[in-house]
């Protein structure tokens, strides 16, 4: 199957959005945030279930990263997804590709109608982001620790060629145990690289266990430091204090956010479980899953 292509009138929707979201107060702005967040959400439910496979705890604790990152803090075009002057993010934590996906499509960088289609034989919708396939996609992710050695070098990149773009790394906390991500903490504090955030979706689980019992990782606030990076930590799931931390770049060196988040945030039954890293839903559990949603959605705004 072809790579797909920008969707116009999706991105108009997006546009719109953005113009709502520039007119509006906090609070207002924080609403419309959520609507949005909890649509991905929506999306994510649906697109496990019709694949019978996915990575739905972690989608839905890095759903609000995502959300206020293209939303609120990123330039970007969809329309131009390799425009050098982009913003990049790269989801080093590539094992959560849906809820990139519904949050790509949202923006209008391919239609949200090729979303059903995850995970099916010829999708370019793969269980891992592919970016010859995805617009909107910097780097294929899956393989642990590879997201952020991309960054570092994303970053320095740009810095070279003279533009002030920002680069964002997504990391997984389990995903810290791999020791590429040090290597790459320590040449981005080397070079000084300002202009790099990474944001770590710290709910505290992985396959099969929490983090702390497979291979500790606190105090992580003093090890990243350590390593010569500032360190910023943030409710995952504030909207507003994600933008307020998100938004500002470096001082003097790269950018550490701690972003505490519940692995399956939005779903009673799936919240901080172990079991939902790689759970599928049942019908029953569809049901019940896009209903809490349902209700959580205080204001729709259009798709």
């Amino acid at each position: 199957m072809e790579s797909l292509k920008p969707a116009a009138e999706q991105r108009q929707r997006w546009m719109d959005l953005g113009r709502r979201l520039d007119r509006a107060d906090d609070a207002q702005w924080a609403e419309l945030i959520a609507a949005a967040a909890t649509r991905t959400r929506r999306r994510v439910v649906e697109m496990i279930a019709a694949a019978g496979a996915g990575h739905i705890g972690g989608d839905f604790s890095v759903t609000d990263i995502l959300t206020v990152l293209f939303n609120g803090v990123l330039r970007i075009d969809p329309a131009r997804p390799d425009q050098p002057e982009r913003d990049h993010v790269i989801l080093s934590k590539g094992h959560c590709a849906a809820a990139l996906y519904a949050t790509l499509a949202s923006c209008g960088y391919f239609s949200p109608a090729e979303l059903p289609t995850f995970m099916a034989p010829l999708s370019p919708l793969n269980g891992h982001p592919n970016r010859v396939k995805v617009p909107g996609v910097e780097t294929n992710t899956g393989p642990l620790g590879h997201g952020l050695p991309v960054g570092v070098g994303t970053a320095l990149g740009t810095r070279l060629a003279g533009r002030d773009s920002r680069t964002f790394v997504v990391l997984g906390d389990g995903e810290l145990q791999e020791g590429s991500n040090w290597e790459a903490m320590m040449a981005a504090s080397h070079y000084g690289l300002t202009e790099l955030v990474i944001i770590i979706d710290r709910n505290r689980l992985q396959q099969g266990a929490r983090t702390e019992e497979t291979n500790r990782l606190d105090p992580l606030d003093d090890r990243l430091a350590a390593f010569g990076w500032e360190v910023r930590t943030v409710d995952g799931h504030d909207h507003r204090a994600l933008r307020s931390t998100l938004t500002p770049a470096g001082r003097d060196r790269p950018v550490a956010v701690i972003a505490n988040t519940i692995k399956g945030k939005g779903v009673s039954f799936i919240e901080d479980r172990v079991e939902w890293h790689h759970k599928v839903p049942t019908d029953e559990q569809v049901r019940l899953a896009l209903a809490e949603l349902a209700q959580a959605a205080e204001e729709e705004v259009p798709a």
